[in-house]
């Protein structure tokens, strides 16, 4: 049975065990109080608009995009179990809740799922911290010192390394007659790491442990729907959600190597240290405690690490980029002309060289595009309206997690000519750009809660896109043509989107890499 079909039978199983909670909550059932709800598809009792939004598969962003083009509405209303969610499809419905009401939808919802990441409130990071005090803090060391332009500049010799690194592994793959190596996987370790580097250092001593966990965490967070988080007060529900007691032994594994990790550094602390990793630095801050708002706790510090790793190791926009040059041969050889006709023969790619313009130009508007069409979070993160306000004249009742549908935005023929199309020359004229100022092209987010990582994410990915189009030519698999590409997606209940099947590619050194590390 298919994985989809599969996890619909468990489903419908599990809302057949939750008969006498349903016919329960029916009999309990009150009115919300809010009189001018967005429009919305009709509803069942209960499950709400859920058989709708698994009637059009998996993949939440697209199911959302075509109810809200039904109702012809850029705000739309749905119940998702016990859950109400308003979504917005519009670049005006983006911009009054990021903008205009920001500080109403600062805050992260807490699902089930997310209160396990978060110790029941005592581990809160950067992604899921509630607004306020401590996310004004942990926010404020992001900024300052963890992903500042500064110290995104210092760690470039390690993005270097490891896009040396993943060269050398390819080639090497390359030499040995394999017809075809897995890009995303390639990428994926080179990613996870560079991150391993930047965030605890070198000197870790358990390190593959650390990795098998990481990957297991990962594995976890893709492709099913938690029962748990769609009826939170419902004990069966929670009884169903096998996936989620398995997180939460993920989650205490996790942890107990982050505190190793954290007694390693605790430990050479007074030693001199040549160059610090994030560990470090929060450590420092953490002894600085007088310049501090609110206590860094280990928590706190434990979190952050997490979301570091969780966010900084995230490879789907780089294998959608892959992806869409081998789909299109014309801007495939344009940006891969306009890298080598630029360093001309030079022996490896360094941020240097895209720094100063030398043949990036072009594979700029490539990423760019291809944020458009494939925005690795195509809802972005969730919020939760902290105060019932009303957006484009409707209300949204207090506690609505909030999604804001950027697939959906940057894909409207309103906004895009030939909107589907994959054009990166669209972007050569426009001053539409990704830094939350223009609503219509908003990957990263808007308003407090904006992706504090971009710069880091973005210098990591430019770097390895242009080593691999550098260093290699690209052939799809024996008798598939472009047009033939496998883009099929899968989304993960971290709401992020990649390659259902993978990108399976076969390198053709170009540029040998003389000298490897």
């Amino acid at each position: 049975m298919a994985t989809v079909e599969l996890v619909a039978c468990w489903f419908w199983v599990g809302l057949a065990l939750m008969l006498p909670w349903i016919i329960l909550k029916l009999w309990k059932r009150g009115d919300t109080g809010v009189q001018n709800l967005p429009p919305s598809p009709w509803r069942l009792p209960v499950i709400g608009n859920l058989h709708q939004v698994m009637a059009s598969g998996p993949l939440l962003h697209h199911a959302m995009a075509d109810l809200a083009r039904r109702l012809d509405t850029p705000l739309l209303y749905l119940q998702l179990g016990e859950v109400p969610v308003v979504v917005a499809s519009s670049p005006e419905a983006a911009r009054e809740i990021t903008k205009t009401h920001d500080l109403s939808f600062a805050n992260r919802p807490w699902s089930p799922s997310v209160r396990v990441l978060v110790a029941g409130g005592d581990a809160q990071g950067i992604m899921f911290a509630r607004y306020g005090a401590l996310w004004r803090q942990v926010r404020k060391i992001c900024v300052l010192e963890l992903l500042s332009a500064r110290r995104v500049r210092l760690c470039r010799h390690v993005r270097e390394e490891e896009a040396r690194r993943l060269v050398a592994a390819i080639a090497a793959a390359a030499a040995q007659g394999k017809a075809t190596v897995d890009v995303g996987e390639r990428i994926s370790a080179a990613m996870t790491d560079l991150v391993v580097r930047l965030v605890i250092g070198d000197r870790f001593d358990r390190p593959e442990e650390f990795l098998q966990v990481f990957k297991e965490g990962k594995k976890l967070a893709t492709g099913k729907v938690s029962l748990g988080d769609l009826f939170p007060s419902s004990w069966i529900a929670r009884l169903l959600s096998g996936n989620m007691r398995r997180a939460e032994a993920n989650h205490r594994k996790m942890f107990e190597l982050m505190d190793r990790a954290i007694k390693q550094h605790q430990e050479r602390r007074g030693n001199v240290v040549e160059e610090e990793d994030m560990v470090d630095v929060l450590l420092r801050l953490q002894n600085q405690d007088d310049d501090l708002d609110e206590p860094l706790t280990m928590g706190t510090i434990k979190s952050f690490l997490r979301d570091l790793f969780n966010g900084g190791s995230e490879t789907a926009v780089i294998e959608w980029v892959m992806a869409q040059l081998m789909r299109n041969p014309r801007v495939m050889q344009k940006a891969q002309a306009e890298l080598r006709e630029s360093l001309q023969g030079r022996q490896k790619v360094t941020e240097d060289d895209l720094n100063q313009g030398f043949g990036y130009r072009y594979l700029k508007l490539v990423i760019k595009e291809t944020l458009r069409l494939n925005n690795a979070v195509p809802l972005l993160m969730p919020r939760e309206c902290r105060e019932t306000c009303k957006i484009m004249g409707y209300d949204v009742p207090k506690g609505t997690t909030v999604f804001v549908n950027a697939w959906a935005i940057g894909r409207d023929p309103k906004y895009w000519v030939d909107a589907e199309e994959f054009i990166p020359e669209r972007f050569e004229s426009s001053a539409v750009d990704f830094n939350g100022t223009d609503f219509e092209f908003i990957p990263f987010g808007a308003g407090r809660r904006m992706c504090p990582g971009m710069a880091l994410g973005l210098a990591s990915h430019e770097l390895m896109l242009a080593t691999l189009l550098y260093h290699f030519d690209w052939e799809l698999p024996a008798g598939v043509s472009p047009s033939e590409m496998d883009m099929t997606e899968e989304m993960g209940v971290t709401m992020t989107s990649r390659m259902k099947n993978g990108l399976h590619l076969r390198p053709i050194v170009r540029v040998p890499l003389k000298t490897a590390t």
